[in-house]
Parts: C-alpha cells; structure tokens; sequence
C-alpha cells in the first residue's frame, strides 16, 4: 500500500479514494491513445490542416454545450456513480466505430470520424464535470491538492504505457497494415475504458448536497463578473485555453507532416511530456496544498508562452524530447490546480452547475481557438518555411497577453500556510530553494534523484 494512500485511512470515503486510483489506470491509457493518436488517425484518413482544426474544435464545442445538461442528467438518473459508469460505458463503445474507420474508404470517412468523437467527448464532457463534484465530495479541501496530485502521478505511468503501445502498434505495422495498427489502437482503448467502467461501479455514490442559490442560469453566472472571484478565474483560464488551442492541435502535424517523423519518433517525443507528469503532479499538489493553488497558477501561466517559442529554435530530437519534459511539468501544475481552485472557490451544492459552466467557456475557448487555428495554418505567412511555425509564435503572444493582463484579477481563495511569491515557488518547486518543509522530498531534482520510487 503506498504510504501516500495511508495518510487518507482515516477518511470516511477511503475505500472509494482506493477504487478511484485503481479506475483511474485503464481511463489514463485510453485517455492518452486516443488524445495522442487521434490527429495522426486523421491525417492517416486524408485530413488537412483544417480539417484537423474540425476534429478538435466541433466535438468540443458540442461537448461544452452538453453542460447546460449535466445538472438535469444527474437528476434523471437519481445518482452521480450511475451516470459515470453508464457514460464510461458509453464512451468504450463508440471507440469500437472509431477502430473501424480504419478500415473504410471514401471522403465520408473524416465526417464520420467528427461525428463519433463528437459524442465521445460530450460524454467526456458531462464524465468530468460530475466526476469532479463527486471525488471532491470525499476530499476535505487541504487533503485534494496531495490526492489529486498523487492520483495525477500514477496516472502518468498509464499514460506512458498508451502511448507506447500506441507508437509501437503503428510503428510495427507501418508498412503491412497501418490500417490494423490504428484499429487494433482503438480496440484497446476502448476494452480500458470497459474495466474503468467497471471499478468506477464499486465506489461510494453520495447524495448531491444542495443550499439555496444553487439554481442560477448561465447569464447570471456571466453579470457576476465584476464582483465574482470565481468568474473573473474562468475567464482567465478561458482566455489561456483559446490562445493554446490556436496551436495545440498543429504540434502532431508538424512533426508527422513537415518533419516527416515516423509514428516511433514521434511517441518519444510525447514521452516527455508524460514523464515529467510522473514527478510534477505530486510536487505541484504539495506545494498547492501550502501556498495556494492561485500562486502556482500564475507561476504556471507565466510560463507556458515560452513552450511554443521553443519549437522554432531546432528539430533536433533530443531537443524536442526536452521541450516536452518542460511543457509536461508546467502544464501539470497549471491543470492540477485550475481544477483544484474550482473545488476550492465553490460550495459544493453548486458545484455541478459552476463546474458546468467553467467546462462550457472553456469548450467555447477551445472551439474558437482550433477553428482559428485551422484556418490560419493554411493562410498565415510561412516563418522559417512553415506556417505552423508562424502560428506558433502566434499563439505564444496571445498566451502571455492572457497572463499579464488577467491573472492580476483573481486572488487565493482559502487561507494558506505560506505567502511566497513566484520566484520563491520557482526555486522551490525545481528543489532549489525548499518552502515547504520537508526534507529531501521538496523538488523536482530531489524527485529525479529518487526515481523510481514506490509511494
């Protein structure tokens, strides 16, 4: 039993905070073949650039507005556990469709392909939005940041290990059937989501706790702005997640359509990314955990302009590899505690609705942002002779305006142990200088020196 999983024995809940790790190891490995492989699936049927912005952009925006539903879903169902395994469900059978497109001919096939990720991801959508209430239920608000963050970690491994098998299915079939690597990818995928499915079904359904204010339509949650913490939070992060998706989707197809990588080359790269999840998730949650979850926002997203900056410099491989650790480690601290200050900033009888409303802006964001995105990588000037370099660059001015101009207008919402300012948590964070307190285990270089390590 690791010794992190020990310190929450005495909470009520402790059998379902077991159950959810467990669940939490198939639902990562499909989670990662599908959101890896997805748009080098697409451009294997024949997609264009813009058709790649379609993929990202359609089924989230119809995802997003799935969350005007969650709260009267929930209702239906009478239960929270019985919507997520029902949904879970859902979501491992569309991926069998998915596998056989594969096999298909014609220019349907792309359509085909939205339409079906389209209902996947507004059942993602409407998973993760009830998902979040009902976990943050068991947690205490000071436990989240060290169980989150501890969850995140062993859900990297899974990660890794789909996005290796991802890479070696293609890589092994590259020359043979391609088609069969993709569909076997999927098939795999969705069997991971059927056992999650399965061990979510075993875990504590809790009633939905409800006080008055909890009815509040979507616009006067909007006319909050000026007085709301918690509105002026969701469009910072909205604002982040447009001018990241202006470029998120046209890393895959720069590196597998201008730099000709095979599907080998380009699982390494990613595995940067993953990996440095393994040791960031857990760092970040006990540093959150101390000084806030807003101060490491803002550390975060003062960083993350740089990321994209960093792709112009060189193709080399190693480079790459190294770029994507740097961008794993930030963008998990910048993902752990987004939802962690939505846990924090609301109570939880309204946490349904709010939460339903922070995923629709952000799945507008992220609609607006691959549509442009699309559209631009085939109209913008090329720099260094490629246009997704261009957007690059792009989307790495508009990622830094979001940062200083709005990260100023939300503040910590709980009272935390320590008051450190960005430099400080900088230093501390990569073991430079430690504010926390304990020993060894501050960093993210006194976690490289430990690692492997079993708790």
């Amino acid at each position: 039993m690791s010794k992190t999983l020990d310190q929450f024995r005495k909470n009520p809940h402790f059998k379902s905070l077991n159950l959810s790790w467990k669940e939490g190891l198939p639902a990562a490995t499909m989670q990662s073949m599908v959101d890896e492989y997805l748009i080098p699936f697409a451009l294997f049927l024949g997609a264009s650039p813009l058709g790649v912005g379609f993929l990202t952009a359609v089924p989230n925006l119809l995802g997003s507005f799935s969350q005007f539903f969650a709260v009267h879903v929930v209702q239906l169902l009478g239960s929270r556990l019985r919507f997520l395994t029902r949904g879970a469900t859902l979501q491992a059978a569309l991926l069998l469709p998915v596998a056989g497109l594969a096999f298909m001919t014609g220019s349907r096939r792309l359509l085909v392909l939205i339409v079906l990720i389209s209902l996947f991801r507004i059942i993602g959508s409407l998973i993760g939005t009830v998902w979040g209430s009902l976990m943050s239920d068991y947690l205490k608000p000071e436990e989240r940041g060290k169980y989150f963050g501890w969850r995140s970690s062993l859900a990297g491994f899974a990660n890794i290990a789909g996005i290796i098998l991802g890479g070696v299915f293609l890589f092994i079939f590259r020359e043979t059937s391609i088609a069969f690597g993709f569909a076997l990818l999927f098939t795999l995928a969705a069997l991971a989501r059927f056992l999650s499915a399965i061990l979510m079904g075993r875990m504590e359904d809790l009633p939905q706790q409800k006080n008055s204010g909890d009815t509040f339509t979507f616009f006067m949650f909007l006319k909050r702005f000026r007085e709301s913490n918690f509105v002026k939070f969701v469009l910072y992060v909205a604002s982040i997640t447009f001018a990241t998706n202006i470029a998120a989707p046209f890393f895959s197809v720069y590196m597998i359509r201008d730099l000709h990588f095979n599907y080998l080359v380009f699982m390494f790269v990613h595995l940067g990314a993953m990996t440095a999840g393994l040791f960031s998730f857990r760092i970040w949650g006990r540093h959150a955990d101390s000084v806030g979850n807003a101060r490491v926002l803002k550390l975060t997203s003062f960083l993350i302009p740089i990321i994209p900056v960093l792709w112009i410099f060189s193709s080399n491989l190693i480079y790459l590899f190294t770029i994507e650790v740097f961008s794993g480690f930030v963008w998990g601290g910048f993902n752990l505690c987004t939802l962690n200050f939505v846990y924090d900033a609301v109570s939880p009888g309204k946490r349904i609705r709010c939460l339903s409303y922070f995923t629709f802006i952000n799945g507008i964001a992220t609609f607006a942002g691959a549509i442009t995105g699309g559209y631009l990588a085939e109209n913008l000037p090329p720099f260094l002779g490629s246009r997704i370099l261009t957007l690059f660059l792009l989307s790495a001015g508009l990622r830094a305006l979001s940062h200083f101009i709005l990260s100023k207008k939300f503040h910590e919402v709980r009272t935390t142990p320590k008051k450190v300012s960005s430099v400080e948590l900088f230093f501390s964070v990569v073991g430079i200088r430690p504010v926390l307190g304990l020993g060894r285990d501050w960093g993210f270089m006194a976690s490289l020196r430990k690692f492997p390590r079993k708790d």
